[in-house]
């Protein structure tokens, strides 16, 4: 049985050998070294746009080195000459208390800064500032209702009289400041609103003579009215000489 099998074996590898010759060997075609010809052209850089380009601020790449701003430098100096402003007379700071004081100093700073610039947008979108924070005005015993809603159904003349005759002087210079913007309303030089301050209609002023005037007319009446100015006979008459020679037109 072990003599087939090894026959067998040895039958299968003499075949596998022949049909292995017969197999076509691959052609291999001889490598050909192919010479580029191609000519070459040498460039160079251009001196006169290197030197144009190095002119430019965009193609410098160099780092800033000029140290802190001016407006740093102030603050360092200042929170050191702070310092030893606070220290003692061996050169040691008082510690704790000086560092609590410094910050303290320092929100205080902040605060400030932040309530300028809410200031400053408040005073841009025509808010008067200075109404804000002054105390309402005592009421006063009117013949006629005092609502700004009935600015074109007062009879100014009648009433101004009425109150001069109480020698109610600072609602004399009231009638007379709404008489005023009645006026520039009818002569549509301002958009009267009822809720606009008075800030507002001076900017709508386009006459930059005529806004000057009537912004002084404004600070009159409102130290005045709101700020409560005990005024006689004679200072009326100024202030009504200065709303009798306003120019609407």
């Amino acid at each position: 049985m072990l003599r087939y099998l090894i026959l067998l074996i040895f039958c299968l590898g003499l075949i596998n050998v022949c049909f292995g010759a017969n197999k076509a060997k691959p052609v291999q075609h001889k490598a050909v070294l192919k010479i580029d010809t191609s000519t070459i052209k040498a460039r160079s850089f251009d001196s006169t746009a290197l030197k144009a380009y190095n002119k430019q601020s965009e193609f410098k790449y160099t780092e800033d080195e000029s140290g802190p701003s001016l407006w740093s430098r102030f603050w360092r100096w200042f929170w050191h000459w702070l310092a030893n402003l606070f220290s003692g007379t061996n050169g040691k700071k008082t510690g704790g208390l000086l560092s609590l004081f410094l910050v303290i100093l320092e929100y205080i700073l902040i605060a400030a800064a932040v309530a300028a610039v809410v200031l400053f947008i408040i005073k841009m979108i025509g808010v008067d500032v200075s109404n804000i924070f002054r105390k309402k005005a005592s009421p006063i015993i009117m013949s006629y209702t005092e609502s700004i809603e009935n600015i074109h159904e007062i009879d100014f003349d009648t009433q101004i009289e009425k109150a001069v005759s109480l020698h109610n002087y600072r609602l004399a210079v009231r009638l007379l400041y709404l008489k005023c913007l009645k006026q520039l309303s009818d002569a549509a030089l301002i958009q009267w609103q009822p809720e606009k301050s008075n800030s507002a209609y001076i900017n709508e002023l386009n006459n930059i003579d005529q806004r000057i005037d009537f912004k002084l007319l404004t600070r009159q009446f409102e130290y005045v009215w709101y700020g409560e100015f005990a005024i006689d006979n004679a200072i009326f008459k100024n202030i009504n000489g200065a709303f009798q020679k306003f120019r609407i037109i």
